[in-house]
């Protein structure tokens, strides 16, 4: 069985990192340099750092913090935010990435998971997706979670796979930020519709039982959570003690 993957993020903006509730009202969090090598030190099993407003301000991700914040870790990093062009992920990549997550941009213009995925491995596309209920249907937000885009989210996230999506980070906007418990129904629609491809889980984590249901679900690799590691509510080795507790195989 493979370990099941404890993944806090950074969501930066104006070089900060920040958090907020369905992905509005951000409060400052603290510095992402530093916040980085707390969690490289506490065990995370990697780090996503997205610049949550290049996108929307339709600029180029900050790659200044991105290479201070690469030079403190030593785990698997995901790097997103304003990746439109095989060309950003170079950069990003170049400036200590392990992998590309791409959202905004791939919306606007699919091709560019292919296009990367024949260029750099399947493993180095990440396929991210903001999600909501919209109708009674999941739907798929772009611009950080500002402009509903009309598309159906699971056939959204069918197409990344089959074009060259090596993984998926399912944003669940309903729950983000809620401590509530993270969007089950949403990740088994997922799980059911993208076999065999992993499937990170964010959003809606507020204590360890929620991370000890997730993975009760089939299909779900990863929890991603930001909140409720930033604030030190739950710390991550404290997290894995009670994941093994409950027979959930994590690395230590």
């Amino acid at each position: 069985m493979l370990a099941k993957r404890i993944i806090p993020c950074l969501d930066v903006k104006d070089g900060r990192v920040v958090k907020g509730t369905n992905f509005t009202a951000l409060r400052d969090m603290a510095d992402p340099v530093e916040m980085a090598r707390l969690y490289n030190a506490d065990g995370a099993d990697e780090l996503v750092f997205y610049d949550i407003t290049a996108s929307a301000e339709h600029r180029a991700l900050f790659t200044d913090i991105l290479r201070r914040v690469a030079g403190q870790i030593f785990i698997p990093l995901t790097v997103g935010g304003g990746i439109n062009t095989v060309d950003d992920f170079d950069r990003v990549l170049k400036c200590g990435a392990d992998k590309v997550s791409v959202n905004s941009g791939a919306l606007r213009r699919p091709a560019l998971i292919p296009e990367a995925a024949q260029r750099y491995g399947d493993q180095c596309v990440v396929l991210s997706a903001d999600i909501k209920r919209v109708g009674g249907t999941f739907r798929v937000f772009a611009r950080g979670g500002r402009e509903d885009t009309g598309r159906d989210a699971l056939e959204w996230l069918r197409w990344g796979v089959a074009h060259g999506a090596g993984e998926l980070v399912i944003n669940s906007i309903d729950t983000d930020g809620v401590r509530a418990g993270f969007d089950l129904e949403l990740l088994d629609a997922v799980a059911a519709c993208c076999p065999g491809v992993p499937i990170i889980a964010s959003g809606g984590a507020g204590r360890a039982e929620d991370f000890i249901e997730l993975f009760t679900h089939p299909g779900i690799d990863a929890g991603l959570a930001a909140g409720i590691f930033h604030e030190r509510r739950l710390t991550i080795p404290e997290l894995k003690k009670a994941l093994r507790a409950q027979g959930v195989e994590v690395r230590i």
